[in-house]
Formats: structure tokens, C-alpha cells, sequence
């Protein structure tokens, strides 16, 4: 009879230990499929309406909960019989929107509060600070479900609301590097030569700054999706008959037992664009950081 050595089978490696080992070491792959990934959802952001099958808010209740697989319904229909990849498909863009516009908002926001403070210094710095310092211990969550409930829900108000968070890192960013970058040859030479601070604050020294901004766009980027994301599970963010994926999971709770595709799907797609826009964001790090180079 053939004995078993219980030690070596213990060290054996399980078939998603050595994916992740593979997917480590192999970081071209990984980032690869991490941008694919994203290109597909921004391909299926801009052509949701061409390629969706049903209009979002099309019922069919003879068809109400129906499995997935079908070819008329391939991942299914929820409780009104609405097919779920057609409202799958307007999610992803209604996410995107929101966490695209949030995070230019933010973006734009918080780099002219830097660069305000790098160039008045003084009172004007000392206030950026305190109100970055402000932001940053404020319980956004909270505040956000108080603005919400108290003036309601719309597009415009949830992108503002979202734009708002995370400006403080930008402004602490742009200030430190304008600082440093003022003091360096190139933008005092530029400043001799009669440029306005204008000019040289953004035909000098954001393009010198601008690739530590965008990484640290792709790291707020997947936060505000999944802020909204909550905000519409509680009930508080985008709502009916649009539809996000955040109010997707938020509407497929009440019905995980019988019919776990109408929250799983969204669920599944709000991790992969997540975390394949971290996967990309840590690349863009290692890539646009001189310091690792």
C-alpha cells in the first residue's frame, strides 16, 4: 500500500498559491491583463446603448428571476424580470461617469489649492493647510450621507459630492512639488525672463508634476467607485429607474438566497475594475517615479 508523506503534501503548493506566485513574478502579464480589463469597461461605458439587448427599465415578469445561461437572458433577470446584463452594461457607465468626473473635479480642485498656496505662502498656505487638515479628518462617509438625505439625490450633486474627496492629497502634493520646483533653476530662469506666475505654474512646472498626479488619480480613482458604490447600496446615490452598480448590489441583497446573480455580477465587475485600476496605478508608480528607476 502506498503511504502518504503528510509533511510533503502540507508543503505542496494549492493550484491559487502558485497562480499568485506566477502572476507576482510575472508583472508584464498581470498589468497586461489589468489594461485590458479597463479598456474593455471603457469600450462598454461608451457603447452601453448599442450594446446592451433590452432597454434598463424593459419588464418581462413571465421571465421574473431567471437563471443565467439562457441564451435570451445570459446572466439572467431580477425581480421585475429586467434583463440583468442590459442594467449590468448601464452601471458600468454611470460608475465611470461619476468616478471619472469625481476624480478630474478633485483633481483640478485640490492642484489649484497647491499651487495657490506654493505661490502666496503666508496666510493663503497656512489656510489651504488647515482646511486639507480639515477634509482629512472629516468622516466623509458620514458627511456625504448627510447632504444626500438632507438635499436630496441627483447626477450633478453625487459627482460634486465625490469631487470634494480626496482634494486635500492633491493639494498637498501640488504645493510640496511647486515649492521644490521653484526653487530649481529652470523656473526661476523663467521668472527672470518676465513669465507670468500663471505661465509658470502651468507651462513649467505641471508638466514637471503632473505624472505624481496622475498616480495619484489612479489611487483615488477606485476609491470614489466604491464610495458611490456604498452610497448607492444604502440607498442614498444613484436612483431608479437610472441605475449604478453600487444600487445593482444594493437592490440583489433582498434576493442573494434565490437568485445571487443580480448582486453578484455587479459585485464581481466593481472588483476587477478596482483592482486592475490599483494593479495599473502601482505600474504607473514604478514607471513615472525616478526615484525607483
Amino acid at each position: 500500500m502506498a503511504t502518504i508523506n503528510l509533511s510533503e503534501t502540507a508543503r505542496t503548493p494549492g493550484w491559487y498559491a502558485t497562480l499568485i506566485t506566477r502572476l507576482r513574478r510575472n508583472v508584464p502579464f498581470t498589468v497586461g491583463i489589468g489594461i485590458l480589463w479597463l479598456a474593455a469597461v471603457v469600450v462598454v461605458a461608451i457603447f452601453a446603448d448599442q450594446i446592451r439587448p433590452y432597454n434598463i427599465t424593459a419588464m418581462d415578469l413571465s421571465s421574473r428571476l431567471s437563471h443565467p445561461g439562457a441564451l435570451k437572458h445570459l446572466l439572467g433577470t431580477d425581480e421585475l424580470g429586467r434583463d440583468v446584463l442590459s442594467r449590468l452594461l448601464q452601471s458600468v457607465r454611470v460608475s465611470l461617469i461619476i468616478a471619472f468626473g469625481a476624480t478630474i473635479l478633485s483633481a483640478v480642485f485640490g492642484t489649484a489649492l497647491g499651487f495657490a498656496a506654493a505661490q502666496f505662502r503666508g496666510a493663503v498656505e497656512h489656510l489651504v493647510l488647515v482646511l486639507a487638515d480639515f477634509q482629512a479628518a472629516l468622516p466623509f462617509l458620514i458627511m456625504s450621507l448627510a447632504v444626500l438625505a438632507f438635499f436630496g439625490s441627483s447626477m450633478v450633486l453625487l459627482v460634486c459630492l465625490m469631487g470634494f474627496y480626496g482634494w486635500e492629497r492633491y493639494a498637498r502634493i501640488a504645493r510640496g512639488l511647486a515649492i521644490s520646483a521653484s526653487s530649481q533653476g529652470y523656473a526661476a530662469s523663467v521668472v527672470q525672463l518676465g513669465a507670468t506666475p500663471a505661465r509658470v505654474y502651468f507651462h513649467h512646472i505641471l508638466p514637471n508634476v503632473a505624472s505624481t498626479l496622475i498616480v495619484s488619480m489612479t489611487l483615488t480613482f477606485p476609491e470614489i467607485i466604491l464610495m458611490e458604490s456604498g452610497l448607492s447600496f444604502l440607498g442614498l446615490g444613484v436612483q431608479p429607474p437610472e441605475t449604478s452598480l453600487g444600487n445593482m448590489v444594493g437592490f440583489g441583497r433582498e434576493y442573494l438566497t434565490r437568485a445571487p446573480w443580480i448582486m453578484l455580477a455587479p459585485s464581481v465587475v466593481i472588483m476587477l475594475t478596482t483592482l486592475s485600476i490599483s494593479i495599473v496605478g502601482d505600474w504607473l508608480r514604478d514607471k513615472l517615479d525616478p526615484t525607483l528607476s
